[in-house]
This record gives structure tokens, sequence and C-alpha cells, in this order.
């Protein structure tokens, strides 16, 4: 059952549209967005679909092609609505709290964005409602200032700390290209991402060992990184530069605190030099800052799994260019810059790899850089 099926089901109807929003890789660039950093999202072929029909003013109604029962809420407050109805009543929340006078409707999603994977399929669902409500309503809100929005569902209404990464890739990503957002101006740069043509591919690892951002692990990260920048005297710590990092580090006593800082600073340097390489046209050059990421996020950031580490370690012997977790972490995926030749090679390595280390089998599929949120 698609959306459209799920919504005549339900209200017995049909609706006004369909709006999608993608799910995201991100190339590189982790943890860096809450840090006013920089990050190089992609938006993925996989999303969320919502059809979307009126409904008298002040009511909300929605239901799922996955789930049994549809849930209705009229003006709520954070924490009103729970489990994932809450990222729509966010959505509305946070439109209605930005000033917009939101349209009462009936909404169904459908959605092959894999759940719990770290391929943003919140943000999916977030940006494809934000999207149709705003469409529906007629509302005056540039497509610049929507991610804010449906970030603030996710920080305040779900109680997720999140930054704006995954809510700017699933709206304002453009097939072909890779998103260079700077995370403190919200300014944007499409990076021709064209793999094809390069004869390369992107291979998704789908670890499934399942993360969740609404545990103490990834506000944990957070804390520590904004503390260690009201110790350094900085207003985030995009604002330390790498010339910068060992004078730093030693300002800072606390050794995991210093891992934290290390990792963001870096990674931060390891976004610019990929766009600058990816602007140059050296795509298989960017293989080892993947790499070196990973390696990062593992060793200072403290957020991968055994199963995500297998994965990149078996990629990179069967000769990937670079490989690296890409989300929040603690589970989730791993994405690998190989030939496209090799792609079926990987994923049988990683399968092996999988069935002698005893972990749950992997799923593997490649990926292109497909467009953000829109009306079907």
């Amino acid at each position: 059952m698609n959306a459209r099926d799920a919504f005549r089901k339900e209200y017995g109807t049909e609706p006004s549209g369909l709006w999608a929003a993608p799910g995201r890789v991100n190339l590189i660039g982790e943890h860096t967005d809450y840090n006013d950093g920089f990050v190089l999202p992609f938006a993925l072929p996989q999303r969320t679909v919502a059809a979307v029909g009126p409904a008298p003013a002040g009511e909300w109604t929605v239901c799922s092609t996955f789930q049994d029962e549809a849930i209705s809420f009229g003006h709520t407050e954070p924490g009103e609505v729970t489990g994932w109805a809450a990222y729509v009543a966010g959505v509305v929340w946070a439109l209605r709290d930005a000033g917009h006078d939101v349209p009462g409707a009936r909404i169904a999603v459908d959605s092959d964005v894999p759940l719990g994977s770290g391929l943003s399929s919140s943000a999916a669902l977030e940006s494809s409602v934000l999207t149709a409500l705003i469409d529906l309503g007629g509302l005056d809100v540039p497509l610049e200032r929507r991610p804010a929005i449906a970030q603030r569902a996710e920080n305040v209404y779900v109680g997720a700390p999140t930054g704006i990464l995954d809510q700017s890739a699933s709206i304002r990503c453009r097939e072909g290209h890779a998103l260079f957002l700077d995370c403190r101006s919200y300014e944007v740069e499409q990076i021709p991402f064209d793999l094809a043509a390069e004869g390369l591919a992107i291979l998704v690892v789908n670890s499934n060992a399942p993360h969740q951002h609404v545990d103490g692990e990834y506000g944990a990260r957070r804390k520590s990184c904004e503390e260690a920048a009201r110790l350094l005297g900085v207003p985030a710590l995009r604002d330390v530069t790498g010339a910068e990092l060992d004078d730093a580090l030693a300002r800072l006593d606390d050794e995991v605190m210093r891992r934290r800082v290390r990792h963001i600073v870096t990674e931060d340097d390891r976004v610019l030099e990929t766009v600058r390489l990816l602007k140059a046209g050296q795509v298989r050059e960017i293989g080892p800052l993947l790499t070196a990421s990973h390696a990062s996020m593992r060793d200072d950031f403290e957020i991968t799994v055994p199963q995500v580490d297998l994965a990149v370690e078996t990629a990179l012997a069967e000769g990937a260019y670079g490989a690296r977790m890409t989300g929040g972490g603690f589970g989730g995926c791993v994405l690998t810059l190989l030939d496209a030749d090799k792609a079926d090679l990987v994923t049988a390595a990683v399968e092996q790899a999988y069935a002698e280390a005893g972990f749950t089998a992997p799923t593997a599929w490649t990926v292109t850089a497909g467009p953000g949120a829109t009306k079907l």
C-alpha cells in the first residue's frame, strides 16, 4: 500500500496531493553541524511520501502504512504527542510557534527510508509534512527557513538534540549534487557529485545495528562540545582552526573533552578539503578523507560500534577508495566509495565478515544523489 492508497482507505476520499522528502547520506562532516561547522550531505533516492488533504481548522490526523491506527491531535505542546506521530505534531507546533496559521489536515505517510539506520528517516517525515502544510496553507516560508522549523520540531517537540544537517539535506539538496552547508550562516553551495561519470559508486551498508538519538550518548557529545567551546572562549568549536588545535587542546584538562574537540576541528577541515577536491574533479582522492573521518569518529568521538567498524575495514581490504560510518553513530550505516563494478564484491565480503563475526546480516545498496523535498 502506498500513501495515496492509505489516504483513501483511512479517510474515504482523495488527497489534495502528494509531497515527498528524501532520507540522506552525509558524505562527510559528522557532529559538526551543532558546532556551527560544515557538512556535506546528499539526498537519497529513498524518500517519505505524504498524501495530504484538508481538515477543519485546528484538527490534524495522521496515519501510515507502517502503523495500524490513525492518530488525531489539535493544538498541542511539546511532549503531548509521542511516538512516530510526534514528528508530525512537532511540525505543526513549530510552524504555529513561528507565527504561521497552519491549515487543518488529514495526512497519510509511506516511506522506503530504512528506519533506525542513520539515514534520517525522521527528517524525511518532518520535511515531507512541512512542505505539504506550507503548500496546502499557502504559507510564506522561504526555502532557506524551512530546515530550522523542521529542526525545531525535532529538538523541542520530540526532544532529540540533533543539528540542522538532516533537515537541510532533506529540503535543500539537488539531484546530482552534494550540499555544502555552513551550519552557522545556513549558506549552501551545490557541489557536483556525479559518480557514474567517473565509473564510481557509493555503496551504503546498513549494519542493522540500529541507533537512536533520543538517548544519552548523542546529547552527551553535544554537551561536551558546548562546554569545551565555553572553556576555550569561542562561540562554537567551528571557531577553532586546525592551526590553533594543539594550543586549544593544551588548555583543556579533560582528556575525553580533548578527544571530542580534536574530532570536530579535524572533521571541519576534512569537509573543506573534500569540497575542494570535488570541485577539482578529483573524486577518488576524497577516499582517504572519508577513512580518516571514520577513524576520528571511532577513536576521538567514540560513536562507532563493532558492526560498522568491521564493514569499513572489510570494504577497504577489498579495494574501496574510502569508507566511513555516516549519521549520528552508535549503529546505522557505512558509506563506501568504490569502483562501480566492485559493489557486489564488497557487499559479499562484508556479508561474509558479518557471518563469521556472528553479527546480524547487513543489507547493502548503491545510491545516487537525489532531489530534495518536492510536490509530486
